[in-house]
């Protein structure tokens, strides 16, 4: 009888073992690396798809048609995202794949009319990375993807490493997806340009460049700022990690640098007699890498000097790029409304189907903490002779 219950059990667990029925061998996908998303002029959507070569890395060669020669490019249009993915797969004899895919690009003539149905397929799909980087690109995006940088392998593999270091806002598909469904319904995400071939190379010898970012209203492109008020939204969302700042000390000739700059953020909501008001604290700290001035930075009475001065230059990013949201864009993106949501549940209730002409009345105050916990291996300045040396 043991026997029989034995032998029923493993026939039981065998029912239970998976197969490779549905196998699909690597050979018969086509590995998407990076695409872009665009409107044409008929309103139609234009998907471009950077498809990775296989035997190319082996070494047995094989040229693309631009993109370099890892990568081919492959076009599809259609009526919505679904339709051009699917003319996008009859140009590939290949299953497409976008689980390696890391870099999605909105064009900026789609992002200004919403991105809102072209996100809804990318988050609904069961493929694409939710940590996939997100951009808008002012330059053409087939473009983007055809050049051919001299250093990565590929144009995508470029704007993955520039947000894998921190230079940029880092802004992934899920990401962008809860920017646009909370309760400001904002989002910013990097903007792109081509930086210009070096002379005596192709149009297409370069790489693509980080330019500031582009600023979203539910799902619609209204507008850009600069890098300078990137640093500031930066700063506010707590992205800056391991960063540079130079500032120049009042009163002094030459700059400070110091790297890496550490910071930590706490957004504090108030509201007071009808005055809805945000504290923005902020604790920063920094080593110094390179002293331009005459100053000996192992003083403390100067070190207090440049930490304020440090703080000052923080907080002067912050202003202005807040000032470029409140005053001109309206559009909050810095995530105010979530922290009035959570502390003031009721007053926002009756502000939040006006929250674009709410957010321009919050008045905001900025309170840096900044330190400098390193002067670096050297006492005076390097090369200064010790006569010419500030002391106080």
């Amino acid at each position: 009888m043991k026997r029989f219950f034995l032998y029923l059990s493993f026939c039981l667990c065998i029912l239970l073992l998976s197969g490779c029925w549905d196998r699909v061998e690597v050979n018969d996908i086509a590995i998407i690396t990076a695409t872009a998303i665009d409107q044409t002029e008929d309103n139609l959507i234009k998907v471009t798809a950077q498809v990775f070569i296989p035997r190319a890395l082996s070494g047995g060669g094989g040229m693309g048609s631009g993109g370099g020669d890892l990568t081919l490019i492959r076009t599809g249009i259609g009526t919505n995202m679904a339709d051009a993915v699917s003319k996008l797969q009859m140009a590939l004899p290949r299953t497409i794949f976008w689980g390696q895919c890391k870099v999605f690009i909105f064009g900026q003539g789609l992002s200004e009319k919403g991105i809102q149905q072209q996100l809804d397929y990318l988050v609904r799909h069961p493929e694409p990375r939710g940590r996939a980087y997100m951009f808008v690109s002012t330059a053409d995006t087939e473009k983007v993807l055809q050049l051919m940088p001299p250093l990565e392998r590929y144009s995508g593999e470029v704007l993955k490493e520039l947000l894998d270091f921190n230079i940029g806002l880092q802004v992934t598909m899920k990401d962008l997806d809860v920017m646009l469904t909370n309760a400001a319904q904002s989002a910013v995400l990097p903007l792109i340009k081509i930086y210009p071939p070096s002379e005596g190379k192709m149009e297409n010898e370069t790489i693509p460049y980080l330019s500031g970012s582009a600023i979203f209203s539910k799902d619609k492109m209204i507008g850009t700022i600069g890098e300078y008020e990137t640093r500031g939204i930066m700063w506010i969302k707590n992205m800056l990690k391991d960063s540079t700042i130079t500032f120049k000390p009042k009163n002094e000739e030459g700059k400070i640098s110091l790297n890496p700059v550490r910071s930590n953020i706490h957004l504090v909501p108030k509201i007071t007699n009808g005055q809805w008001k945000m504290t923005v604290k902020v604790r920063a700290e920094g080593d110094v890498v390179q002293n331009e001035t005459n100053l000996n930075i192992m003083d403390p009475k100067i070190i207090n000097r440049l930490e304020k001065d440090f703080g000052e230059n923080i907080k002067h990013r912050i202003e202005v790029a807040l000032k470029s949201l409140q005053t001109e864009l309206h559009t909050d993106v810095v995530d105010f409304a979530t922290e009035f949501h959570k502390h003031y549940p009721k007053e926002w209730k009756k502000e939040k189907n006006h929250w674009h002409e709410k957010f321009p009345q919050v008045e905001v105050n900025i309170d840096v903490a900044a330190y400098i916990r390193r002067p670096g291996y050297t006492n005076a300045p390097s090369g200064v002779p010790e006569d010419e040396v500030k002391k106080k």
